[in-house]
C-alpha cells in the first residue's frame, strides 16, 4: 500500500463517454486548457490535486482549474506514486528504456511498497559520458556532482525529487544515482560517499510514465491519445 501524499484515480469527474485521452505531467492551467480546447474527454496526469497539507478551499487558482475542469466536462485521473513504480509503465521503468538503464532491483525507505530502482549499464562508461547521454535523451543537461569512480557500470535511479535517496544509493555500492532535483545537503553527499550524482529535472525525468500509461489505455479501449508537454525547467 502507498504511503502517497494525494489521492490516486479519478479526481474530478466530467463526461460519461470516452473517446479522447490527453495525458501530461502536470495538470497546470495551460494543460488544462490545452487539453479542454482538443477536445479531451480525460486527462491522464502525474501530478493532479489535493495534496495533503494544502489549503482545501477552493479558491484563487485551484478554482479556476477545476473550473475549467468542470466546464469542459473534463474528467481528471491522476496516478502519482504508483505510476512512478509500476515496473512497465511506470517513470522509473521508463526512464530506464530511455536512458539504457537495466533494472535489478528497488530500493527506498519507509513502509510501502519501494520506488527507487538500481541495476546495471550495459557498458560501463564515463561519468561525463553519461551526462551527454542524458542531456541528448532527456533533451536538457543534467546538473552533475561528480563522485570519486573513474566508470559508471552500477547505477541507481528514481524520477522527480528523490535526491533523498543518494545515501541509500550511497550504501548500496552504487557509482552514480540520477533523479530530478537536487538540494543543497546533495552536495555533501557526493563528496563524502563518493557516489556521482545527476539532476536531470523533475519535469523532464517524469514525462515518460504518463505517455506508455496513456498509450496502453488508448489501445486497451480504442482510444483517441494525444501527450501535451508544458514545458517546465525544473
Amino acid at each position: 500500500m502507498f504511503q502517497d501524499y494525494c489521492p490516486n484515480g479519478l479526481q474530478v469527474e466530467g463526461c460519461n463517454d470516452v473517446r479522447r485521452l490527453i495525458a501530461g505531467v502536470t495538470a497546470s492551467q495551460w494543460l488544462v486548457d490545452a487539453a479542454a480546447a482538443r477536445g479531451a474527454d480525460v486527462l491522464l496526469v502525474h501530478h493532479g490535486y489535493f495534496w495533503k497539507g494544502e489549503d482545501p478551499c477552493i479558491t484563487g487558482m485551484k478554482r479556476r482549474r477545476l473550473a475549467r475542469l468542470i466546464s469542459a466536462d473534463v474528467s481528471l485521473l491522476a496516478y502519482h506514486l504508483p505510476l512512478d513504480a509500476h515496473v512497465e509503465f511506470g517513470n522509473n521503468a521508463q526512464l530506464a528504456r530511455v536512458l539504457g538503464f537495466v533494472a535489478e532491483g528497488q530500493f527506498g525507505s519507509g513502509p510501502g511498497p519501494k520506488i527507487g530502482c538500481f541495476g546495471t549499464l550495459a557498458q560501463p562508461v564515463a561519468a561525463t559520458e553519461l551526462a551527454v547521454r542524458i542531456a541528448e535523451r532527456l533533451g536538457r543537461a543534467p546538473l552533475h556532482l561528480a563522485g570519486e569512480s573513474g566508470m559508471i557500470r552500477r547505477i541507481g535511479w528514481c524520477t522527480g525529487a528523490a535526491q533523498s535517496y543518494l545515501e541509500l544509493a550511497a550504501d548500496l555500492g552504487l557509482d552514480a544515482f540520477v533523479s530530478g532535483e537536487v538540494s543543497e545537503q546533495t552536495t555533501h553527499v557526493v563528496r563524502e560517499r563518493g557516489i556521482h550524482f545527476f539532476a536531470a529535472g523533475h519535469h523532464a525525468t517524469e514525462r515518460y510514465g504518463v505517455q506508455a500509461l496513456g498509450r496502453h489505455l488508448a489501445e486497451r479501449f480504442d482510444l483517441a491519445f494525444e501527450y501535451i508537454d508544458i514545458d517546465n525547467p525544473v
